[in-house]
């Protein structure tokens, strides 16, 4: 969430950013600015109501002790004025506050000067790709196949057991998914990132404040009975860790990693680009977290992006990085890189990660702050990063890796799957 106090003094950067991301509600700007105007004016005058009959309250006593009865009661008349006028002010002041938060929910992120303007991922920039990419020849199979094959995955029983989107993995197939996990988190603690292991459901409070609600409200599973939501990503739970709480600076950064089910309803997602595990509703990932002083934040950033990338040296994928533009970026982004994956049998590349910088935007809803040497505090940097996703990675694994002979896995899985083929 933006301050009003950043829309003020960045309107003309706070517009263009808006044009950006192809923002056509940009008169909620002007709106949020109207509204703190309105709260401020309210504010002051109840401010100035509370003063006054503070200061009728202390005339009251010192009447009484003087033996003017009369005039204290005439006093205390005017006190139960105050007193109702206040209450309405109040009332005033809360509806105003209200509805100054639900517009600024309602503006996204404004991007880095990085970020370009774009409509769609047709926009987006390839800064860098690992190597040429091509099918692999007549006769290649789908994932899917493969996973039929050498039964790996299950796709009809998990229909059986839930609905479209949540598979099933046998034998070494569920064994190459607990491989990857581990690998996953070995190598982020490895690099620093402490484990955590959070709920995989999360309060109202914690959506909003990562900003999942309101922007992806549909998308989000939802417990009715129990108002609670299902993470759509470790994520939510593990920057939550750190709402309404003031850091000390000698604790950043802080660097968390999680592994957990991710759920998403994904509605209105169909056709070819669903099958076998291209979307899913329920699957495994991966997350990191990071927790930054502002002028780190995009330092950390550029380490995270390495740090993915290592990842996916290690599993011997073709790989690009594109940094997305402003009409692709998530809500509550200032700049992502996403990576993707070459699947070869599809001849497609499968997003498997993306890493983001949301600077303020989700620590001024989460009220995190640090306090600096000299006491000040101020909004902290977020980050968070897949590392990583495994569907695709899966799938890209199955597919790339195919031969006559089974199915290849890279060396460094194999040291964890205790297993270097599938056949």
């Amino acid at each position: 969430m933006l301050q009003v106090q950043f829309l003020r003094d960045n309107k003309t950067r706070v517009l263009e950013g808006l044009d950006k991301r192809n923002f056509k509600e940009k008169h909620l700007v002007e709106d949020a600015v109207s509204l703190d105007d309105q709260r401020k004016k309210i504010q002051f005058e109840l401010d100035e109501n509370l003063a006054q009959m503070n200061k009728i309250s202390k005339e009251i006593g010192q009447l009484m002790k003087e033996g003017k009865r009369e005039e204290a009661d005439q006093a205390k008349a005017q006190t139960a004025n105050y007193k109702e006028s206040i209450k309405e002010l109040q009332q005033s002041l809360s509806e105003t506050e209200e509805k100054l938060k639900s517009v600024l929910y309602l503006i996204p992120n404004i991007p880095c000067d990085k970020v370009v303007a774009g409509t769609s991922a047709d926009d987006n920039e390839i800064v860098y790709q690992s190597q040429e990419v091509k099918g692999i020849g007549e006769g290649a199979v789908p994932h899917w196949e493969l996973a039929q094959k050498y039964n790996l995955i299950d796709f009809e029983l998990g229909v059986k057991i839930a609905g479209a989107g949540f598979p099933v993995y046998l034998g070494k197939g569920a064994r190459l998914q607990r491989a990857l996990v581990q690998y996953f988190l070995d190598k982020n603690t490895d690099a620093g990132y402490l484990e955590v292991n959070p709920p995989h459901v999360v309060n109202e409070a914690s959506g909003y404040g990562t900003g999942q609600l309101p922007d992806k409200e549909g998308q989000m599973y939802f417990v009715n009975e129990d108002n609670l939501y299902l993470i759509p990503t470790a994520e939510v739970p593990v920057t939550n860790i750190y709402r309404d709480v003031i850091l000390d600076e000698k604790q950043l950064p802080i660097k968390n990693t999680a592994f957990s089910q991710c759920y998403r309803r994904e509605a209105g997602s169909y056709g070819a680009h669903v099958r076998g595990l291209n979307r899913l509703h329920q699957f495994e990932k991966v997350e990191i977290v990071r927790i930054e002083k502002p002028e780190n934040s995009y330092a950390a950033l550029d380490e995270m992006v390495k740090h993915v990338q290592g990842l996916l040296e290690d599993l011997e994928l073709p790989y690009r990085i594109l940094r997305l533009c402003g009409g692709d970026m998530g809500f509550t982004s200032a700049l992502t890189y996403d990576f993707e994956v070459w699947s070869a049998a599809q001849e497609k590349w499968l997003e498997v990660s993306s890493v983001s910088n949301f600077e303020s935007f989700q620590a001024n809803r989460l009220k995190c702050r640090f306090k600096s040497g000299e006491g000040k505090s101020q909004l902290v940097h977020t980050l968070n990063g897949s590392a990583m996703a495994l569907p695709r990675i899966m799938a890209a694994l199955l597919e790339n890796n195919q031969t006559p002979d089974g199915i290849k896995i890279p060396k460094k899985i194999a040291e964890y799957t205790r297993f270097d083929k599938i056949d």
